[in-house]
């Protein structure tokens, strides 16, 4: 796995060991980032669920003005370390180990971000909760973009009820990116 473009472009990133994370492959990166190009330089950051932290690296690589990170595993969180310090990229970036959750309330009132990114364990219907989540706080707003990478088979009906508008679904062939934004209750 490389970061695809930027400052960072083709270097190699660690991924984390085992089967607990799956990380994007690079194909599936370049089209997201494809998508994404005009968005990207100085937005605000968030990855949820970063696993080795490859997509918040690429959008600093990119031009992001900040990245968050939020990770939960011990081991993933030192990858993401591990990453940031070998991209060079770790001057942007705040790694918060801690859940999905607890991380959206610690980060309540301290910013608002441009793009939110998030790949919770697929099939879990843990991206429902999250997106709940994130509606209660005030760290998004109606210019929030928010892309959830899912299984292909997830049901995202329920966003409407949320205050949620599916602006775009791009599928692949094991999953797929479905693109937000917040309007409200």
């Amino acid at each position: 796995m490389r970061v695809i473009a930027g400052t960072a472009r083709r270097l190699q990133l660690k991924t984390v060991e085992g089967m607990d994370t799956r990380p994007t492959t690079d194909r599936i990166k370049e089209t997201l980032f494809n998508m994404l190009q005009n968005d990207v330089e100085d937005c605000h950051f968030l990855d949820l669920y970063s696993g080795s932290g490859a997509i918040g690296i690429e959008a600093l690589s990119r031009g992001a003005k900040t990245a968050v990170f939020v990770e939960n595993s011990k081991q993933a969180v030192k990858c993401i370390k591990d990453n940031l310090k070998f991209t060079k990229l770790e001057d942007r970036a705040r790694v918060i180990e801690n859940s999905v959750l607890s991380a959206i309330h610690m980060l309540n009132g301290t910013q608002k971000f441009d793009i939110v990114f998030m790949d919770p364990p697929y099939n879990k219907n843990i991206e429902k909760e999250t997106l709940e989540k994130l509606a209660k706080s005030n760290i998004i707003d109606n210019e929030s973009l928010l892309i959830v990478e899912a299984s292909l088979d997830t049901d995202f009906s329920y966003v409407f009820d949320m205050g949620y508008d599916l602006i775009k679904e791009k599928l692949y062939k094991t999953n797929k990116h479905v693109f937000l934004k917040y309007i409200g209750d």
